[in-house]
């Protein structure tokens, strides 16, 4: 009531109206991270949450255990919802789909063979080193008859590697001689009516490169220089175009040894179109022009049929850099060759000698030649058999072949009120009025964090600091009861007394 002139105004009574809860805060701050070991658990290290897919929208959380379904796809494995990508990562190669957002995991699907493309080398050749070696070819094809090795004497049309040689079927012998010079020669396998012999053939060989000798060793063609240094004896046999018969002819000739002031031998494994492994054996050797060496492909295991198999003219600078091909007509820095799965398709082997003038690649100084294959890019096909992911989100896959792939880049959300996101349980949340809309990015980039792979992020909740106040909380209200209870004990007793 309001005050009168003769009382004053009395305050209302009322039960109920005093305290409520004004609102509930969410603790956004930063977990403590815990090392779990499992590839696919990741964690992120400061702002961003995951996206997911449910089928019919995107969610959002910060719990990163993660597994890979029946389908191959990376999903939460307390509720199936798929792990979404950004960006084009593992989708040229055919890991990801780019009509989708949903991550998989290729374990069945092979990571194509790659044919090698680039050679590379590195390493010294040494400056003052000096000691001739003389050029030798050979055939590696081993003739016989009845099974016998083959002697110089013994008929072309006799041999167990021939078949239907008739009367005008010639043998094609071409190839550079030892100072480089062409040689084209055609070989009658008839002389009138009579078949040849391996020694004809040989005096054939021996009279089209003069400076050479050639012979027969274990069955075996052989083409010798009559003396040591640098040679650029090559040796080609063919049939020719017109011939009925067939005389079975290497589809190169193996250098046995080659010839230059110097030498340096390499191995190194290359890879063709189908994924099958190869072994290239080529040989670094001196020339007799000061600081300039040649590259010669000395050999190549596999059917392989040699088109180009020397780069020419590797020079070297006054203070031991690599100095590019020289020359008036600077040669191609790479070999040319043929495989017998492929044979109408000549591949090309670039060979990376280093940056003129600098030490990346090939360098001359005095001592040991120390040169040697450092890489090529070929390989053959795999399937996934590890996965990792690094801090910028990106999931990399190791194949069985050695080789590292990106597979998919990992989708962070960033929003501009984070603790208004709305919760919808299993630790999602979904975007309100008052959170912002998401923001896709990447890890690192547009304000989010990185993610850690191998780790989780661990509740931010203080459990001490809450089951302390829990503590408080409860001895505060056991006091407020036995408070109470004294007093009504007190007013219970004073009753009777009044009795």
């Amino acid at each position: 009531s309001q005050p009168n002139q003769n009382l004053g105004g009395t305050n209302p009574m009322q039960i109920g109206s005093g305290v409520q809860v004004a609102s509930v805060g969410r603790d956004i701050g930063q977990g403590t991270l815990i090392n779990t070991g499992q590839p696919l658990d990741m964690a992120i290290e400061g702002a961003g949450y995951f996206v997911l897919n449910d089928g019919q929208r995107d969610v959002y959380t910060r719990v990163g255990s993660f597994a890979v379904d029946s389908d191959y796809y990376l999903v939460d494995p307390a509720t199936g919802n798929r792990l979404q990508r950004i960006g084009s990562e593992g989708v040229a190669d055919g890991f990801q789909d780019a009509s989708s957002n949903d991550i998989r995991i290729p374990y069945d699907v092979a990571l194509p063979a790659k044919s090698t493309e680039t050679l590379s080398y590195t390493g010294n050749l040494s400056a003052n080193l000096t000691d001739p070696t003389v050029n030798v070819l050979s055939s590696g094809t081993e003739y016989t008859k009845d099974g016998a090795v083959a002697s110089e004497n013994m008929l072309l049309t006799d041999l167990d590697q021939a078949s239907g040689l008739v009367d005008g079927d010639q043998i094609e012998i071409t190839g550079t001689d030892h100072d480089g010079n062409p040689v084209s020669v055609t070989f009658d396998v008839f002389d009138a009516g009579v078949s040849k012999t391996v020694g004809d053939l040989l005096t054939a060989i021996s009279n089209s490169f003069p400076g050479s000798t050639a012979s027969l060793a274990s069955g075996q063609i052989v083409l010798t220089d009559d003396q040591s240094g640098y040679s650029q004896t090559d040796l080609l046999l063919r049939m020719s175009a017109g011939s009925t018969g067939t005389l079975e002819l290497p589809r190169f000739f193996k250098v046995v040894s080659a010839g230059g002031l110097a030498t340096r031998d390499t191995n190194v494994e290359i890879f063709d179109s189908q994924g099958i492994s190869h072994v290239l054996s080529a040989s670094f050797v001196r020339t007799d022009t000061a600081n300039t060496w040649d590259l010669v492909l000395t050999n190549i295991t596999g059917d392989v049929e040699l088109v180009d198999r020397r780069v020419k003219g590797i020079t070297f600078l006054a203070n031991g850099s690599y100095g590019g091909l020289g020359g008036a007509s600077p040669d191609s820095a790479s070999f040319q060759l043929r495989f017998a799965h492929d044979p109408t398709n000549t591949r090309t082997i670039s060979v990376n000698l280093g940056t003129i003038g600098e030490f990346n690649g090939l360098s001359q100084f005095g001592g040991a030649s120390t040169v040697a294959p450092s890489g090529q890019d070929g390989y053959a096909s795999g399937w996934l058999s590890s996965l990792s992911v690094n801090k910028e989100g990106v999931l990399v896959g190791v194949f069985t072949n050695g080789i590292r792939r990106d597979l998919a880049a990992i989708c962070l959300a960033t929003f501009q009120n984070p603790a208004g996101l709305e919760s919808i349980g299993n630790n999602y949340f979904t975007t309100s009025t008052n959170s912002g809309d998401a923001v896709p990015t990447k890890a690192l980039a547009g304000g989010a964090g990185a993610v850690r792979g191998g780790s989780l992020e661990k509740s931010n909740v203080e459990v001490a600091a809450e089951f302390v106040n829990m503590i408080q909380a409860q001895n505060g209200f056991q006091a407020n009861a036995r408070t109470i209870r004294v007093a009504n004990e007190m007013l219970r007793e004073l009753t009777n007394l009044i009795r």
